[in-house]
């Protein structure tokens, strides 16, 4: 039987190793070559503005003061991926779960659990994005309500699947990525970019009933217009749920 490992439950910036370092500079540069052409603006937009550097990994409290100022919003720490409940009560509260833990330079192109670079570098700048921070808030919300029926649970996990993790957004050259699954992974960028996938408009009744697997790589994506739209689509998303 596989041991657990234990995992830090808060950041204490002094423990991280120059491997660590290293670990993050690799990936960070990796990405944003990787992402230059194919992501949205509004995610290298939302880079800019928390102030992510590639030699630095960003300090949990210096950057909670900056997305509250922006958005309201904060970063709470877990070990591990948060349950249903923990995760969609903290979304409730504008808090998004994070890890604080770098995978090692052994898995580098490959991790078995989301460490702090898929949590920080792909999710938390749109934190800083009033449009997008809306529609995290409001699926927290609706988490909430159905977190004790497991049907409409998997409903809106399949929703928060095919948006926060691995949506597309219409752009004038071609589609782009703004779903964190996606930003933090190379593979998955080449997939998604690739016309070997399914690649379909937005539809909240559509993407409720699609089923996802979370180990391999995506064979359909969904396209919104705007984060607008997924806010404008929460009563929708609450009647069809």
């Amino acid at each position: 039987m596989k041991n657990k490992i234990i995992r830090p439950d808060k950041q204490i910036y002094e423990n991280y190793t120059e491997e660590d370092f290293k670990v993050w500079e690799l990936l960070f540069n990796q990405q944003i070559d990787n992402l230059k052409d194919v992501v949205a603006i509004e995610f290298l937009d939302s880079l800019k503005v928390v102030g992510f550097k590639p030699e630095t990994i960003p300090k949990f409290d210096e950057l909670n003061k900056k997305l509250y100022n922006l958005t309201g919003w904060k970063i709470t720490t877990v070990p591990n991926i948060a349950n249903s409940k923990e995760f969609f009560y903290n979304l409730s509260k504008k808090r998004f779960t994070t890890t604080c833990w770098l995978r090692s330079l052994e898995e580098i192109d490959y991790l078995e659990e989301p460490d702090m670079f898929h949590d920080i570098f792909a999710h938390v700048p749109l934190l800083s994005n009033k449009s997008y921070t809306k529609f995290f808030y409001e699926l927290g919300n609706i988490g909430v309500s159905v977190i004790n029926n497991p049907d409409k649970l998997l409903r809106l996990q399949r929703l928060y699947w095919f948006t926060i993790e691995f949506g597309l957004i219409k752009s004038k050259e071609l589609d782009k990525i703004y779903g964190a699954g996606i930003i933090s992974s190379k593979e998955e960028c080449e997939n998604a970019m690739s016309n070997d996938v399914i690649k379909k408009q937005y539809d909240v009744s559509e993407i409720m009933n699609e089923p996802f697997r979370t180990d391999q790589l995506q064979e359909k994506y969904f396209i919104i217009d705007s984060f607008e739209q997924l806010t404008n689509s929460i009563e929708e998303i609450k009647n069809t749920i």
